[in-house]
């Protein structure tokens, strides 16, 4: 059965359900965009309860604003990288470091509008260091730990090449026109060595918490620039 792919735009932040013997959703949106997630889940004909899988990308506020009111609409487990756990059970964001001239501008904006972004804590229930197979969890694919944006980023590959990789890379405006390297990120370097890592794990399509989905051989031009 090949995997169901939903996007759902939560704000400025595009979330996947992946639909397959179970659903796992990736990411939560920025603060209170549960009843869009509702929604969208009805336009869906899907039941929050058969939701069984919260997978954060990292920790940033727009990723994780959501999660403690999703986790109680769909009582599912949480499962986020265990650098950033202390994000979702401490309600803590960490900052956002710029490498573009738009990102540095931004980024200092965002930290002057942290003190106001409240975000709402819960319990991680998986903590996640390495590769992980979502096989038990009926999806076939798996968690890779791939940093970079920030230190605990990771992504979600599927068998069919599909992947998830959360700001790891971007494709929409006003972030970047086209396909591109994160405005943003802790290490510039970490986020080739982790997209050379999906390449080789076969990868096929990207696809970015913003922007549109595109497909993965765009890569190889990113990962020849110094």
């Amino acid at each position: 059965m090949k995997p169901r792919i939903h996007k759902l735009a939560l704000g400025i932040c595009n979330c996947y359900l992946i639909q397959e013997e179970s659903i796992v959703l990736v990411d939560a949106g920025p603060p209170r965009k549960e009843k869009i997630f509702l929604q969208k889940l009805k336009e869906l004909s899907i039941d929050p309860k058969d939701i069984s899988l919260i997978f954060i990308t990292h920790g940033h506020w727009d990723h994780i604003g959501s999660v403690s009111a999703i986790k109680k609409l769909t009582e599912s487990r949480i499962a986020i990288n265990s650098r950033e756990k202390n994000c979702i059970e401490s309600s803590y964001n960490p900052p956002v470091h710029g490498v573009s001239l738009l990102g540095k501008v931004s980024a200092a904006l965002i930290s002057i509008l942290e003190p106001f972004m409240k975000l709402s804590s819960t319990s991680v229930s998986l903590v996640l260091e390495g590769e992980y197979s979502l096989e038990a969890e009926g999806i076939s694919g798996s968690l890779l730990y791939t940093p970079g944006h920030t230190a605990g980023s990771m992504s979600l590959l599927l068998q069919s090449g599909d992947a998830f990789v959360g700001d790891l890379l971007m494709n929409g405006f006003p972030l970047r026109i086209g396909p591109g390297l994160p405005i943003y990120a802790v290490d510039l370097q970490a986020v080739k060595t982790s997209l050379r890592l999906l390449l080789d794990r076969g990868a096929k399509k990207i696809y970015p918490s913003h922007g549109d989905a595109f497909e993965a051989k765009i890569l190889e031009k990113l990962l020849d620039n110094p």
